[in-house]
């Protein structure tokens, strides 16, 4: 009796903070998620796993924006999973069938998704780097996947982290739990680039906007077909490959991106 009273008052305060644990700002062709719960180290709650979820669905269908940066308040960019929750056998199914819609709604977003990293990414953090399609990071951040630590391997986490470094890099994280620094980030394809924490918001604004001078429909058609053709053996790739090339010269934006050249002038993409 009392465990359940004691439950019903965790999952009434995880409620109320539920509001606060992410926040968002979107800027001219970019939107940016934060976050915002640095007191339980930016854990994955159930309410942060929903309303990242939902943040990136919206700005997916937001058809002025070009990408997405996901970001943290506080030293440690996530620590994974809520632990208390996970401890409540009721909540179990729950946070991995949200974490695991979570990947799929990054996969499927329109656009592509940056991570941008100041500090420790662990466990379930450390998947959604790599789940990312992009990861910048300060030179002082760290990676890690100690679930093997508390008795839980992180076998959901191993999925995208296996996919974006080497077996030997991943399996070295998996079984030992043990960090890795941001130039073995760097080193073994975990991240994209490395800078000095005072140059992390000029180095993604840098990026935003790169991404953000380019067509939308373009950026949407070869994320799609980049996850699409990384599951296929090679010869099929490449067979579905010329088809994508022959689809994408169809889009209005190329037609003008090809004219632009010819009349050496900067496209005016429709997206």
């Amino acid at each position: 009796m009392l465990k359940s009273i004691l439950r019903g008052l965790y999952r009434h305060k995880s409620s109320l903070a539920s509001d606060n644990c992410i926040t968002t700002i979107k800027s001219v062709n970019s939107y940016r998620i934060t976050l915002s719960d640095p007191k339980t180290r930016n854990t994955l709650s159930i309410a942060a796993l929903q309303r990242l979820i939902e943040e990136i669905k919206t700005a997916g269908n937001d058809l002025s924006l070009k990408s997405i940066v996901l970001c943290a308040n506080g030293p440690v960019f996530s620590a994974g999973h809520n632990l208390k929750e996970l401890s409540i056998p009721e909540n179990q199914k729950t946070v991995f069938s949200l974490a695991t819609k979570l990947m799929n709604t990054m996969i499927e977003c329109p656009i592509p998704i940056i991570a941008c990293v100041d500090g420790v990414a662990a466990a379930s953090g450390c998947q959604l780097v790599a789940a990312s399609d992009m990861a910048i990071c300060s030179n002082r951040s760290s990676f890690s996947t100690p679930g093997v630590n508390l008795g839980l391997f992180c076998s959901t986490p191993g999925i995208p982290l296996s996919r974006v470094v080497s077996k030997k890099t991943a399996a070295y994280m998996l079984f030992t739990g043990t960090s890795i620094n941001a130039e073995e980030a760097l080193r073994t394809g975990l991240v994209s680039k490395v800078v000095q924490p005072e140059e992390l918001d000029n180095e993604i604004t840098t990026l935003t906007t790169l991404i953000g001078q380019k067509s939308r429909s373009v950026i949407t058609l070869g994320k799609t077909f980049f996850y699409r053709q990384i599951d296929e053996n090679i010869k099929s790739a490449y067979k579905n490959g010329e088809k994508i090339m022959l689809s994408n010269l169809e889009l209005n934006d190329c037609k003008e991106g090809l004219l632009s050249f010819v009349e050496k002038r900067k496209p005016n993409w429709s997206n």
